[in-house]
């Protein structure tokens, strides 16, 4: 698609300059004739953990689903990634993922995922999105506040400090998106404009990991798997898993729920993995030097912001990713829900939606896009009785038929291959459903 010479397309801001604003940033690049990102961190061009982006540092996973919209809209992005020293795979043939008391049954399943750091995959990212002459990044900086027309009813730029200067600068657009993360103060400039701030849902993890870096020998086996280990809950509340990144490294990490996370000691963090009933993991760690200390990450709550449900919001504004929801890490769902987000926009933006139904109908859309990685990750989160917040009506029936279909991926490919695509976001969780995967669920043994 071509940029518009319409002057209601003339400048987008995007807030937040991580994987949602770049993604984002991508799709304005086809509309609007400038785009300009603002990041309150300062950014160097290669890769790297910013202070802003704490879980950067530990294991990612980028689900099939979000891996293709990012290579539709870069296409040399796997290449990139391979010659980075990534492992880019099929999904299913790769994995070696325990839970339920058996390993999950592993087949060639013509889906390409790749595993890398999560500083990797942005720095390429970034570097192709800074390459389009639309765009430029204004970074070191903080959003003071929205600007708007008289009548508050058009949102018109921000108002931005820079950090070490502390000069202030005002910037207008025609639209502003914050994809600023979990952090958002969204809620809390609106209601300076005198919008009300939106409903929000909380449930309550108390997740904590810890992770650490060890060396990989590439030519050694099983070098190139990812390796992951899932409790049975409630019985069992640890978790693990060890991705090959670049660098000819491993990437561990390891912890819990509800504050039985992993200690970063050496010797504690050594044991926790030893006291995993998936010996992979602990053969790895015990075979390879490490390369850090351990340290660790804790996420209290998984956080949804329902814009949805507002009947009131200023025009050319729009909230996006984590910005919206921020879901349980440990089921790898962020990136791809942003991704599949910045997809609806650019379908919108491609229809030429009216401007005045530019925000509700892409808010409908970005909830039906969060709602299935919310109630599989708030499902599964709901089988500890610790777990606190709204509950999904019927996810008591829904966690045992999962439980049986959990099972049956150990023996039954078929099976397994449903459940990785819902996993993925792929498929919608009732496609678990179909007559065709209930017979085999509740026929395996």
């Amino acid at each position: 698609m071509n940029h518009t010479d319409n002057a209601q397309r003339a400048h987008a801001i995007v807030v937040g300059a991580s994987l949602g604003g770049l993604l984002t940033a991508r799709v304005l690049s086809n509309y609007y004739q400038k785009v300009t990102l603002v990041e309150r961190d300062p950014v160097n061009r290669q890769p790297e953990s910013r202070h802003g982006q704490p879980q950067t540092r530990h294991l990612h996973g980028l689900l099939p689903g979000g891996f293709q919209i990012m290579l539709d809209y870069f296409p040399d992005l796997r290449q990139a990634l391979t010659d980075a020293g990534a492992n880019v795979a099929d999904f299913a043939e790769n994995m070696v993922w325990y839970t339920h008391g058996g390993y999950r049954k592993r087949f060639d399943m013509h889906l390409p995922a790749v595993t890398m750091s999560r500083p990797l995959l942005e720095h390429l990212i970034r570097e192709r999105v800074l390459a389009l002459p639309a765009v430029e990044l204004i970074d070191n900086c903080t959003v003071q506040h929205l600007t708007t027309t008289t009548d508050k009813q058009r949102i018109t730029g921000i108002t931005i400090q820079h950090k070490l200067s502390g000069q202030i600068k005002s910037l207008t657009a025609n639209l502003v998106v914050d994809a600023s993360g979990r952090g958002s103060h969204s809620s809390q400039w609106l209601k300076e404009l005198g919008y009300e701030a939106p409903q929000t849902s909380e449930v309550t993890v108390k997740v904590g990991y810890a992770t650490r870096i060890y060396e990989r020998d590439p030519n050694a086996p099983g070098s190139n798997c990812w390796f992951l280990y899932t409790p049975n809950a409630p019985h069992e509340k640890h978790f693990g898993g060890i991705f090959p990144v670049e660098g000819n490294r491993w990437v561990v990490s390891v912890g819990g729920w509800h504050g039985d996370s992993a200690p970063i000691d050496e010797v504690g963090f050594t044991e926790f993995v030893r006291s995993l009933p998936m010996p992979d993991l602990y053969a790895i760690v015990s075979k390879n030097k490490p390369l850090t200390e351990p340290y660790a990450y804790k996420f209290p709550a998984s956080l949804r912001r329902h814009y949805e449900l507002l009947n009131h919001f200023p025009l050319g504004y729009l909230v996006l990713g984590d910005a919206i929801s921020s879901f349980n890490p440990t089921y790898g769902q962020g990136m791809t829900s942003a991704s599949m987000q910045a997809v609806a926009l650019d379908n919108l933006l491609a229809a030429q939606l009216p401007d005045h139904k530019l925000a509700k109908v892409f808010f409908q859309r970005a909830a039906k896009i969060v709602d299935t990685p919310w109630q599989l990750a708030v499902g599964e989160d709901f089988r500890y009785a610790e777990t606190v917040g709204p509950k999904p009506a019927g996810v008591g029936f829904i966690n045992k038929y999962v439980s049986r279909v959990q099972r049956a991926t150990l023996c039954d490919e078929v099976v397994c291959a449903a459940f990785l695509r819902v996993m993925s976001l792929l498929k919608p969780p009732t496609s678990l459903f179909h007559p065709r995967i209930l017979w085999r669920v509740m026929t395996a043994h």
